[in-house]
Order: structure tokens, then C-alpha cells, then sequence
């Protein structure tokens, strides 16, 4: 049953993002960044809808008074990074606008890619070398001074439950040179909504937002590892059951 209704899932996205990319191509010229993001809401939206009414996929967020706490500061958000999900749901339901920093290939995937360069996100064309962080810093000051909030997910690729990939500095560099907040979120969306699998698998995503870290005065390298401390601590409490002593023996020596 359940891969039924991933099965079913899927041909609503096969069917469903297409024209409303298309719509969105139609309508962005004419409408503001912020009426370009409210639409791209639109999708996401019904994306979490439907995957919580088809395939049972349900979510709560706590912590969320961290991020509200922090509305009205330029913040760069540094997430565990499971599936599609997040991606997808953060865009609904972060209080500020979420600038994603991707790589700029992805501008050229049909009807996703061409909307997405509609949006002003930042991207990174990796042939650029050591200028690529330089236009990472360019285009991130430009969304922080706009209002947006930049996300990063650290890891740099979606993980397996219970496992860390090594957290990059990328998100911590441009946080200690543009000298604004962090965000630390963990969450568990990768049991119910695995990477690389078409099967949804129903249950309960816990999001948690901790407690915003200033940046100031701070090196890349620590102001990364009290993020990471405080994403797989929290990650054994979300989700404790992930963590077999297996999975603990790989990430006990990043949170010590």
C-alpha cells in the first residue's frame, strides 16, 4: 500500500509541476521577488499537503520561537540535510525567505531550473575555482541586505538516518565575513521521506530549530563545529532510535 501511494505521489508531481512551473515562468516577469516567492509557496505548499494526505507524511516544527526570535535579523540558516523534504517545507514555513545556495547547473533542469533562475537565489558555478566563494559572498550580502535569510545544509549531500557526512565551512565562512547570526536546525525527515527511494514511508518529521549563535568574533572552523555539536546532539533526541551503536561509533567524535 504504501508504494502505492508513493507510486501515486510521484505522478501528482510528474503532473503537477510542470504547468506551475510554467505559470511561474509566465507570471514572475510581472510580479515582485517577494510575489515570485509567495507563488513558489504555492507549490510547496501543496507538496507537503499532498504527501501528508497521500502518503501519511505528517511534521511538526519545535524551536520555531528561535527563528521568530530572529525575524527582523540577517541570518544564515545551517541544516542536517536528509531528503527532498526540508528543501521543499522549509520554504513554507521559515518566517523569512530562504535564499538556497546551489550549484548553477541546476538552472538548466526543465521547468524546475528555468524557474528557479527566475528566483534570486545564489548559485555557484564550480569552474570559477577560488572566485566561486567570492561570488557566494557577493550575491549573499546582496539577499542579507534584501531581507532574505540564506540557507546552507553543511553536509553538502543528502545522509542516510542514523549517519553525519562532514560539515563544510562554506555556511560558517560566509556567516564570519558578513558577520551575521546562525540558525541551527536538525530534523529526521529522511525516515519518512528517504533519499534516493521512491517508497514514502508514513509518520511524524520532528524539525528543530535551536537557539540562534552569533558569528562575531568567531573563526569559521569553530563557529562549524558548535553548529555541528549542536545538530547531532539534538539528532539523538529527535530521533534516538536511528542511532545504533553502529551509527554512534561514526559521529561520537564530532560531538565530544
Amino acid at each position: 500500500m504504501n508504494m502505492l501511494r508513493s507510486i501515486l505521489f510521484l505522478l501528482f508531481l510528474l503532473s503537477y509541476t510542470p504547468p506551475y512551473a510554467i505559470a511561474c515562468l509566465i507570471a514572475f516577469p510581472f510580479l515582485s521577488t517577494d510575489g515570485r516567492y509567495r507563488m513558489v509557496q504555492g507549490w510547496t505548499g501543496a507538496v507537503i499537503w499532498v504527501a501528508r494526505a497521500l502518503c501519511g507524511i505528517r511534521y511538526r516544527f519545535i524551536g520555531m520561537e528561535n527563528a521568530e526570535a530572529m525575524r527582523e535579523k540577517p541570518v544564515i540558516v545551517l541544516s542536517k540535510h536528509q531528503s527532498a523534504w526540508e528543501t521543499i517545507a522549509f520554504v513554507s514555513y521559515m518566517p523569512k525567505p530562504l535564499c538556497y545556495v546551489f550549484k548553477r547547473e541546476l538552472l538548466y533542469v526543465p521547468f524546475f531550473g528555468w524557474a528557479l533562475g527566475l528566483l534570486r537565489m545564489v548559485h555557484i558555478n564550480r569552474a570559477d575555482g577560488k572566485n566561486a566563494y567570492a561570488s557566494v559572498v557577493r550575491q549573499g550580502k546582496e539577499r542579507l541586505s534584501e531581507g532574505a535569510w540564506i540557507i546552507f545544509f553543511p553536509e553538502g549531500t543528502r545522509t542516510r538516518t542514523g549517519t553525519k557526512g562532514k560539515y563544510k565551512t562554506g555556511g560558517s565562512r560566509l556567516a564570519v565575513d558578513t558577520d551575521v547570526w546562525v540558525l541551527p536546525v536538525a530534523h529526521n525527515a529522511g525516515r519518512c521521506w528517504p533519499r534516493n527511494r521512491l517508497r514514502k514511508t508514513p509518520g511524524l518529521i520532528t524539525v528543530s530549530i535551536g537557539p540562534a549563535i552569533s558569528s562575531t568574533g568567531r573563526t569559521p572552523d569553530s563557529l562549524m563545529d558548535e553548529v555541528e555539536t549542536w545538530i547531532e546532539r539534538e539528532m539523538r533526541t529527535i530521533d534516538p532510535d536511528a542511532y545504533s551503536a553502529t551509527n554512534t561509533d561514526k559521529t561520537t567524535a564530532s560531538i565530544q
